[in-house]
């Protein structure tokens, strides 16, 4: 016989860490604020040699080669590109929101020239480590998620089938055909591409930025979760519309995260570290909601 289910079931049942056995409370409080996860994988990566050894060995050299290349290119670039700015952008304050002392009429600081030249290039650097990192960076992503499941100590049966934990499930939105978007290679590219003006404003870009990522970003960092559970493309819609805030929220801090010039790149390993670890947990609860459903 199955256990009762503890509180409202038509909505989204915690279940309510009172009513979680004491070896699940631990996971399940985590799960009440998944971008603590994203802190876990940064903590993680840099404490676990399991992870970042690898991980640095597989990109050492595209990361030197694109090191060196990308500081030439600015070296060479920098005072041209700082001559487009003062020209193109910073004479059409109309058109693009520069003039020479202010951001859409924010007043600045700084030298802004300098500052939407220093800008530019640190996103065209990004783009070059990015180009000599490519292959072996999504391979040193790949590895540090299966490292950190099989840290876990699980094996393939412990992904099990899906469980819906809702006795009334939401209908996703027809939206959530930009998050599918927002997940995918392309999407994300042409997100990242078309934000990049944002991030002349200085911190409040980033966070515009982020915001408008965030959820296509977990998708796509829990896409390996998914693909393990055998979740349908209507599962996953749902599973999302289930957890959209949880999601959005987990999204943004990794966005916000890999939205940092050159640096970002690093936490895009991370972030896929902590993926794995809220998958883990995740997991956990279905195995519970099953016991109670008598599954």
């Amino acid at each position: 016989m199955s256990a009762q289910l503890p509180g409202d079931y038509t909505a989204d049942p915690p279940p309510y860490i009172e009513h979680v056995p004491q070896h699940l409370r631990a996971s399940t409080s985590r799960l009440q604020f998944p971008p603590s996860y994203v802190l876990v994988g940064v903590y993680r990566l840099f404490t676990d040699k399991n992870l970042y050894v690898p991980a640095w060995k597989k990109c050492q050299h595209g990361f030197t080669r694109g090191v060196l290349v990308g500081l030439g290119w600015a070296a060479v670039t920098f005072k041209i590109q700082r001559k487009f700015v003062e020209l193109f952008l910073i004479k059409s304050p109309r058109v693009t929101g520069l003039s020479r002392d202010a951001i859409f009429g924010i007043p600045m600081p700084f030298n802004l020239p300098t500052y939407a030249t220093v800008i530019f290039l640190t996103s065209q650097v990004t783009f070059i480590l990015t180009f000599f990192l490519s292959r072996n960076l999504r391979i040193a992503r790949d590895r540090a998620y299966e490292q950190t499941i099989q840290s876990r100590g699980k094996g393939q049966d412990f992904w099990r089938p899906y469980i819906e934990e809702w006795e009334t499930p939401p209908v996703p939105r027809k939206g959530g055909q930009w998050s599918k978007f927002a997940s995918g290679f392309v999407g994300r590219t042409v997100i990242k591409l078309a934000l990049t003006p944002l991030h002349l404003v200085p911190m409040v870009g980033i966070f515009i930025s982020a915001w408008l990522r965030a959820l296509g970003t977990a998708r796509h960092l829990h896409n390996p979760y998914f693909k393990a559970k055998g979740m349908t493309p209507n599962e996953v819609s749902v599973f999302i519309e289930e957890r959209k805030w949880n999601y959005r929220a987990f999204g943004f801090a990794a966005a916000l995260l890999e939205g940092l010039p050159l640096i970002g790149l690093v936490f895009t390993i991370s972030n896929r570290i902590g993926a794995a670890m809220w998958a883990h947990d995740l997991e956990k609860r279905q195995h519970f909601i099953a016991e109670l459903k008598g599954r």
